[in-house]
């Protein structure tokens, strides 16, 4: 497979140089296209010459370049949604001058009706966005009602393919994969535990980000690392022109973000967030318990020359939770838990010439949790530790021909420190990632776009392992406004996370033990353009595991001791034992309708799915399903201008604009049912036939695994924001209702034994997930 590959990518560089060969004199345009309001590059804008048939799209630097552009007097279109479309003359020679293209939002975005001719159409954009990715501004990520606050996770959620565990949790199940597998990345600097607390609240401020890219499978030979997803999330470099801010305050959280230009040869932006759950809830309500957290961005972008550029991003995060069983005791016993991340990258944007683009990284990311039962006599710590230097660099070798390459060296510290009663573990890892990769992309037509990439990895541990993984994607115009779409891969992950109890997980990595992980994508895609403003897709995926791991329930009795401290206690620093291990797959069909612009925008979706899991020694080795499965998934997710709805309907012109407006969020999602594993029998332990039965000496003895499945799971969000300018200034109260219809839909089952009569009957009882959540705040924009 992997000989078929390098084949393709040989054959393309072939046609490439020849069709290269036949050009006439011809060259280059090349440069950036940025917001006028407040200097931040565009990402995905649509630049083409109309009457050549030629064009492109910018990347996550708002860089684009043109080869094989005929000399002489050419026009240039440049268009991005909700922005003014523009037009340039320019006159084509060996000169390459670098564009600096500014565009104006457009105060037609709100009336659907209204398409400009020289607007990039939607089977265009379609066409143009790889297999199964998603792209998410920070608008619509603010849009979607949620419980205290915007929440990019939870607004991933109400996507077709991505299910959630509960609604205490945050955590993405991308197609069937768990969250470990899912490569979380802030401005190129990966994250490992980007969730806070309860679900309530995730890593990423959504008042920072720019742009949010989620791709659900079948990416491209540049990302690696994990079998799932990417979640690549770029950050506001700042505004360009003047200061500019933003403040939200809620019942439980309160944030700003601040942005402000740097002379002429910058900017920066800074956000800072904290919750006071703490100062206030838990002060008056007993089952609540003391948490906090507070995290903060800083990025600062510098123009060095007009091929240059240079950007520095921090991120700082950190969750304290003090948990009393009993907050009335005289003497109450907890325990206490700190986590947090902290991250810092360096980018090198820099143009060798206009047809060879490159960005260089330095990135750092750093994971602590501290765990402290003082009563129970345990403490916990887990580190991780990761330096990283990557590059990645574009050749836009024609206009038939791209090609994409670079590499990664990635360095992972790791420590697991337990102190228990009887024994410790003491566990200090190094291991180094070393990556490179290319990637091909041939359009020997308009009608046809055909990407192949090769990706190697050599994992450095106790035991090390080398991998290919072959990538490959085609793309067909079928007609004018319909497209298909096929991608297929092999997969490598090396870290693995095992789930706890308490709220943090702990990270191990592959070594003699346990090997690394891998995966293989096979994705169909439909997509078809309707009225020119609705997106129709329709995917089909099938998904293999091999060699992942869950955590072992019984390692206390699989796990043996590498040595025995002064104490004679035993001390265990090695990992064999503590993980299972598995193979599986997830197949299913995802339906996808979406409208970005109009004064009613949003999503409609569907997902059917399986997934399958077989583990070593569980469920008598036979296949079941795991606890995130969900058969069937509904999203609605929807935001409606009332003003401008209005508008509409009585016909008014689209300039009508309005000093205040109402704008309406609803979400709603109804879901199967989890799995559960219910008991088929009860049975006495540990007593004598004539001692009395007590619930102690009950025990349950389950059914197979998971064949039985909770009521389904429906909710609905609905949100209200009144927003009133001031001219200088934006002022924005809101309130928003989570779960409106106070469903009670079900977290688990819990079982109760009691015993009258030396009889044991059992008392069966649902505990449920979030009730109907009120909240109100404001948001203010200066």
């Amino acid at each position: 497979m992997q000989r078929f590959f390098m084949s393709i990518i040989l054959i393309i560089v072939c046609c490439s140089i020849q069709i290269m060969a036949q050009k006439n004199p011809s060259g280059t345009v090349s440069g950036f296209v940025y917001d006028n309001a407040n200097g931040e590059a565009l990402i995905g804008a649509n630049v083409h010459f109309e009457d050549l048939g030629i064009g492109t799209t910018t990347n996550l630097s708002g860089y684009f370049a043109i080869p094989n552009v005929p000399f002489g007097n050419q026009i240039l279109n440049i268009s991005y949604l909700g922005y003014k479309s523009q037009q340039i003359k320019l006159k084509v020679s060996k000169e390459n001058n670098i564009l600096k293209i500014k565009l104006e939002l457009d105060a037609l975005q709100t009336k659907e009706i209204v398409i400009a001719a020289d607007s990039v159409r939607t089977i265009d954009k379609l066409f143009s966005k790889p297999v199964s990715k998603i792209e998410l501004s920070s608008k619509q990520i603010n849009n979607v009602p949620r419980v205290i606050e915007a929440d990019l996770l939870r607004s991933l959620q109400t996507l077709p393919g991505i299910q959630s565990l509960s609604d205490f949790s945050s955590a993405l199940y991308i197609r069937g994969g768990t969250p470990d597998q899912n490569l979380y990345l802030i401005d190129g600097t990966d994250v490992y535990n980007p969730e806070h607390a309860f679900g309530l609240f995730s890593t990423f401020n959504t008042n920072a980000i720019k742009k949010v890219e989620l791709s659900k499978g079948g990416f491209s030979a540049e990302y690696g690392g994990r079998l799932s997803s990417i979640l690549n999330v770029t950050n506001l470099d700042g505004n360009r022109n003047h200061f500019q801010g933003d403040a939200s305050i809620s019942l439980l959280a309160a944030s700003t973000t601040l942005q402000m230009p740097l002379g002429s040869f910058g900017s920066i932006s800074g956000s800072i967030r904290r919750t006071y759950l703490d100062k206030t809830v838990a002060e008056f309500v007993d089952e609540i318990p003391d948490y906090y957290f507070y995290d903060g961005n800083l990025k600062a972008f510098f123009d060095i020359s007009p091929k240059n550029k240079l950007i520095a991003s921090f991120y700082g995060g950190q969750d304290k939770l003090d948990y009393k069983f009993d907050k009335k005791a005289e003497n109450p016993i907890g325990f206490q838990l700190d986590w947090g991340n902290t991250t810092g990258s360096l980018n090198w944007k820099t143009i060798f010439n206009p047809e060879l683009f490159a960005n260089f990284w330095i990135t750092a990311s750093h994971f602590r949790s501290y765990f402290n039962f003082e009563e129970a006599k345990v403490k916990e710590e887990n580190v991780i530790n990761d330096l990283t230097f990557k590059g990645s660099l574009e050749y836009y070798m024609s206009k038939y021909f791209n090609l994409k390459f670079g590499f990664e060296q990635k360095n992972i510290d790791g420590l697991l420190k337990d102190d228990f009663q009887d024994g410790k573990v003491d566990v200090s890892k190094r291991r180094t990632l070393y990556t490179s990769y290319v990637t091909a992309n041939w359009k020997p037509s308009d009608l046809w776009d055909i990407e192949t990439g090769l990706r190697a990895d050599y994992f450095h541990s106790d035991k090390d392992y080398k991998d290919f993984d072959p990538r490959f994607s085609i793309k067909y115009r079928l007609t004018e406004t319909t497209d298909l779409k096929f991608s297929t891969g092999i997969f490598h992950q090396y870290v693995h996370r095992m789930p706890r109890g308490v709220l943090t997980s702990i990270w191990l990595t592959s070594d003699e033990n346990y090997k690394g992980s891998s995966s293989c994508h096979y994705i169909l895609g439909f997509q078809k353009e309707i009225s020119q403003i609705y997106e129709f897709e329709l995917e089909g995926y099938y998904k293999t595991y091999k060699d992942i791991y869950s955590y072992n329930q019984n390692f206390l009795a699989d796990i043996k001791a590498g040595r025995f401290d002064e104490q004679n206690n035993p001390v265990y620093n090695n990992s064999k034992g503590l993980l299972d291990h598995g193979n599986g797959n997830s197949l299913g069909v995802e339906l996808l309708i979406r409208k970005d612009y109009g004064a009613i925008t949003g999503w409609i979706g569907y997902s059917l799915s399986r997934t399958e899991y077989k583990v070593d020694g569980i469920n008598m080795d036979r296949s079941f399903v795991p606890r995130h499965d969900r058969s069937s998934t509904i999203n609605l997710m929807s935001n409606i201008d009332i003003n401008a709805f209005f508008d509409e309907i009585k016909d008014e012109s689209a300039t009508n604009e309005h000093s205040s407006k109402w704008l309406l969020g609803v979400n709603f999602v109804f879901a199967t049912g989890q799995p559960i594993t219910i008991p088929s029998s009860t049975y006495i332990v540990g007593a004598m036939p004539d001692f009395p039965i007590n619930k102690t000496n009950v025990s349950l003895y389950p059914t197979e695994l998971n064949t039985v499945r909770l009521p389904a799971y429906s909710r609905l969000d609905l949100s209200i924001t009144y927003e009133k300018n001031y001219g200088s200034w934006t002022l924005a109260p809101y309130l928003q209702i989570f779960n409106a219809g106070n469903r009670k839909n079900v977290w688990f089952i819990q079982y109760k034994n009691v015993v009258k009569d030396n009889m044991v009957t059992q008392e069966v009882k649902n505990v449920n997930m979030l009730p109907i959540l009120p909240s109100i705040g404001v948001n203010i924009k200066f």
